[in-house]
């Protein structure tokens, strides 16, 4: 039975970085899965912001389409700069996002830990946005994934920990996952920054191993709800 599946991130690269194999493996399930970003990604970093946002968005095509995505947009809030956004209209914009698709039964976002701001805003619109309400639609479960470079930079006494409670089996599905990636080569660095080809199969390698499997994506649970 087909599921809608919805990722909210920041910037274009998170999904693939955050959770590439498990959205392959969705996709690979017959679920609908739909992406939302809300930055993208390079208004903060140069003065050819408007060139750079076109490589980055030619990027995102070609990794969402490796990774079966059928839904997604941009949004154009500013990049690194999304604590000077009033949260009320980042939640809006996420609910119009929505409005325009379904409901969906499993929700992937960012941990609040990230040293990156705009990935801790996005955690926050999400949880705001599926926040349980009586009587309308049901809430879905909610998991955070962690991305490299940002989720484990962010110290341990000035923000909680990520300490995975779930893991998925990407064995077959991390070739996409890095193919993603490859996508996204300008936002890739070398070998031994975590944010490199070899550190993101490194950690899918480590997640794995951590509980039995060849290669794993790992996530902290923010909600399961079991329907009786």
């Amino acid at each position: 039975m087909s599921r809608p599946i919805f990722i909210l991130a920041a910037h274009a690269d998170d999904e693939a970085l955050g959770c590439g194999g498990t959205i392959r493996q969705h996709a690979d399930a017959g679920d609908e899965v739909a992406v939302l970003f809300l930055t993208n990604g390079v208004g903060a970093r140069t003065a050819a912001g408007e060139a750079e946002a076109q490589r980055r968005a030619a990027a995102m095509r070609t990794a969402l389409g490796l990774l079966g995505v059928q839904h997604h947009r941009l949004l154009d809030f500013p990049d690194n700069r999304l604590d000077q956004v009033a949260l009320l209209d980042v939640v809006q914009a996420v609910q119009s996002f929505l409005a325009g698709w379904q409901a969906p039964a499993v929700v992937y976002t960012h941990h609040p830990g990230d040293l990156n701001i705009d990935h801790q805003i996005a955690h926050r619109a999400a949880l705001t946005c599926f926040r349980p309400q009586p009587g309308e639609r049901p809430s879905p479960d909610i998991f955070d994934f962690e991305v490299p470079s940002s989720t484990g930079w962010h110290g341990v006494s000035a923000a909680p920990a990520f300490q995975p409670n779930y893991f998925r089996d990407i064995t077959g599905t991390l070739p996409a996952k890095i193919a993603a990636l490859r996508a996204y080569g300008e936002e890739m660095r070398p070998w031994p920054h975590a944010r490199s080809l070899e550190g993101v199969e490194a950690l899918a390698r480590m997640r794995g191993c951590s509980v039995g499997l060849a290669a794993a994506e790992a996530f902290v649970v923010e909600r399961v709800i079991v329907a009786s």
